[in-house]
């Protein structure tokens, strides 16, 4: 179910295969939440050195980027019992190409909530947007976010010098992803 606001579409709430567990767009009316989510993650947003640029934010800077409206590109939040979790992107880089980041709160880390809001954007992103391959990056040192990806089908791609770029190919009329271990 996508709607539509001026021709452009619209991403509906996403439910994920985790109970409470959802997606939406973030926009500069979730600015203050999502400062705070930024601001209690800044040591954890940086410990591998990525994600360097939203730690280092400040209230303008983050409301700035929530008044950019990405489209063609997916910027979503993570929501747990409707709370912000976390940040899932799907970044039209050429299209049908996309790119893809993610990361969540140190506190919801352990629980699948990232492998679940993963696979929710990358099916909406087969299904609805037509992407039919995704890249990743993860910088070296951060395991748990390459098993993420692993676990969702990607394949490492190739090594770089501070970070393994991984990708999967999507096939819209069957996003299925290997089966769980």
């Amino acid at each position: 179910m996508t709607g539509s606001h001026h021709g452009k579409r619209i991403l509906p709430e996403l439910r994920t295969d985790v109970p409470s567990l959802t997606l939406r767009v973030l926009t500069a009316e979730h600015t203050d939440e999502y400062y705070a989510l930024i601001d209690r993650n800044r040591k954890h947003l940086t410990q591998h050195g990525d994600y360097r640029a939203p730690a280092t934010s400040d209230y303008e800077t983050a409301h700035a980027e929530l008044l950019h409206d990405p489209d063609p590109s997916l910027r979503c939040g993570i929501l747990f019992h409707s709370a912000l979790i976390g940040r899932v992107d799907l970044v039209a880089v050429n299209p049908p190409k996309y790119g893809f980041g993610y990361w969540l709160d140190h506190e919801a880390t352990g629980h699948g909530y990232a492998t679940a809001a993963c696979r929710a954007l990358i099916e909406y992103g087969a299904t609805v947007v037509g992407a039919t391959e995704v890249f990743a990056g993860v910088t070296h040192g951060n395991d748990k976010s390459g098993a993420v990806l692993t676990r969702l089908g990607f394949k490492v791609a190739e090594t770089l010098e501070t970070y393994t770029r991984y990708h999967r190919t999507l096939v819209a009329s069957s996003c299925a992803y290997p089966a769980q271990r």
